[in-house]
């Protein structure tokens, strides 16, 4: 089976690209095959139509809360509030959001997905430091639009199945908080280098073939990269890979997952949210 681990990002360029591992799975066994680089997003939408069979796990939240799309008044199903916010643009999604959040009360104005809250991740409404939100924005109507299958959240070619992505999950899993990349040079570190080499060298060693069921081969040179936008995008290719192994079960998903939600695909969350 075809495996694509995609590292997302709200703006492409150069320097920050989308980061593409390709992977094979056979049985039990992850190997990582090649990179792509996209600097546009239209090569990302050239990937997505690429004919099947393929899974990808692409790191970016896919849904919004039920709360907030409540309040907000947007339609109450994944595919058409997607389709909403596409149609606002990147300035008229941000004025939407920066409106909410001033008629709300400090502590309520940015809401996490039951999955972001058992994932310990930041709300999909953030658009500042880290802007989830805009990746939702840019990554979401795109999904919706290519026609892939999207387990619990849209119906679509069985023949391309995506699932959310959270590489964090698995790298806290295998080296608890440390970190272990930055995009800002400045901030680069020696001690990130290290971490990474350890996250890497313990999944290829085997430690997470426990919890995941896979075996990983890939180079260890993917350690280099001091963003870790290439060991993120593996990451994802081995929650995809998971996600796959558990097609039978719903590739996954918590038997409560909220349809309107969706959640992240790693085993580590399965016991918190109700599998």
């Amino acid at each position: 089976m075809r495996v694509m681990g995609i590292d997302l990002t709200s703006r492409p360029t150069r320097k920050k690209p989308i980061v593409c591992m390709h992977c094979m799975l056979e049985k039990r066994v992850l190997r990582a095959d090649r990179l792509e680089q996209w600097t546009e997003f239209d090569q990302f939408e050239l990937a997505l139509q690429r004919p099947g069979p393929w899974i990808a796990g692409i790191d970016f939240p896919f849904g919004q809360s039920r709360k907030f799309i409540e309040n907000i008044g947007w339609p109450s199903t994944w595919p058409e509030y997607v389709a909403h916010a596409g149609s606002l643009g990147r300035e008229g999604f941000r004025d939407a959001l920066d409106s909410y959040r001033r008629e709300r009360s400090f502590g309520d104005k940015e809401h996490r997905r039951a999955t972001d809250i058992a994932a310990s991740s930041i709300s999909p409404q953030k658009l500042y430091g880290v802007p989830v939100g805009l990746m939702f924005l840019e990554g979401a109507p795109r999904l919706l639009q290519s026609g892939v299958a999207i387990p619990v959240l849209c119906m679509g070619d069985p023949a391309r199945i995506v699932v959310e992505a959270y590489p964090g999950i698995l790298a806290r899993h295998i080296v608890g908080r440390d970190g272990y990349k930055n995009d800002s040079v400045r901030k680069q570190t020696e001690k990130q280098y290290q971490v990474r080499g350890s996250l890497l060298d313990r999944i290829l060693g085997g430690e997470i073939e426990a919890r995941y069921g896979l075996q990983v081969e890939a180079p260890r040179s993917l350690a280099e990269d001091p963003s870790a936008d290439q060991l993120d995008a593996l990451l994802c290719a081995v929650q995809a890979a998971w996600a796959f192994t558990m097609r039978e079960h719903g590739y996954g998903a918590p038997r409560d997952t909220d349809p309107l939600e969706g959640w992240i695909a790693d085993p580590n969350l399965c016991q918190t949210t109700g599998r």
